[in-house]
């Protein structure tokens, strides 16, 4: 066995495990607590409590779903997230990304979050190959329209992307690019779609050369089991209408569970989760990810 299928190993482990303790700690008199609840601040003096509970408000005002494993929510979320990749490539070859390019959400004013992404550490099987980090992504949120349960539990939400090329050596795409994507989803009862709709834009080529701008599409079914299990398929696809991938097309489904949110203390939970993206098409850039995140909302 490889040295990162034994990673792969000690951390699932170490995932359910830390879900069977934090299962065990949720106390009966938190039983009645809908799962992504925030709980406001003891009071509203001060910039950071007048702010907290202005998130609360904004939070309060859209569906109570978590994020799906791979696509991006249309909920405002703020958080701390680390996702962890294990993509096995052509030819043998895999690549290990760590942080998978999350970060830090914020919801610096009404309606509208920031997520300020870390760039991920990519590690490659081949030495030809320099390790290091990728390029910075940057997005914007805005939400448009929202109901929590209580009025529809629906929402639509527009994002901006940004990826700028800081990651060293083959680990950038050399170039800036910028992905508008409209958001949206629907709650009906204990089940849930959300789903986006882009395009990126690279800023080098027009659309008949270079990357070109393919088409991002993704959706997550989602199905809430009990307080604190969302099993969940998810579906990703890539349509390449220009550039030097005309044509080609690229999905993936991906099988995935999640669970929390698990209280922790005041408004700070977790949230962690685990999936394989699985290639079904032909040629694709890479044939398997197994993708495991933890978030720490708040």
């Amino acid at each position: 066995m490889r040295s990162r299928d034994y990673l792969t190993t000690a951390f699932s482990v170490m995932l359910f495990g830390l879900v069977g303790t934090l299962c065990c700690y949720a106390g009966p008199e938190e039983s009645e607590i809908p799962t992504e609840q925030i709980i406001p601040s003891q009071s509203n003096s001060g910039l950071i409590g007048r702010w907290l509970d202005m998130v609360t408000r904004i939070q309060a005002e859209q569906p109570s779903w978590v994020t799906p494993i791979v696509t991006v929510t249309p909920r405002l979320e703020q958080e701390l997230r680390y996702d962890q990749f294990w993509e096995s490539q052509p030819h043998g070859a895999w690549l290990d990304s760590y942080g998978g390019g999350k970060g830090l959400e914020l919801i610096p004013m009404q309606n509208v979050e920031v997520i300020l992404g870390i760039p991920a550490y990519q590690v490659h099987s081949s030495p030809k190959e320099a390790n290091g980090f990728a390029d910075w992504p940057l997005l914007f949120k805005y939400r448009i329209l929202s109901g929590n349960a209580e009025h529809g539990d629906y929402i639509l939400t527009g994002f901006l992307g940004f990826t700028f090329p800081t990651g060293n050596n083959n680990n950038t795409n050399h170039y800036e690019i910028t992905t508008p994507t409209l958001a949206f989803g629907k709650g009906f009862g204990k089940f849930d779609i959300q789903s986006t709709f882009g395009v990126s834009i690279p800023s080098i080529g027009g659309p008949h050369r270079g990357p070109g701008t393919p088409i991002l599409w993704n959706t997550a079914l989602q199905y809430h089991l009990d307080r604190f299990f969302w099993p969940e398929v998810e579906f990703n696809y890539t349509y390449w209408p220009n550039g030097i991938d005309r044509y080609k097309k690229q999905l993936f489904v991906t099988p995935g569970i999640i669970f929390g949110r698990f209280p922790i203390h005041g408004r700070i939970g977790l949230t962690i989760g685990a999936g394989v993206q699985i290639a079904v098409t032909e040629n694709p850039t890479y044939y398997r990810n197994v993708i495991l995140t933890a978030r720490l909302p708040f």
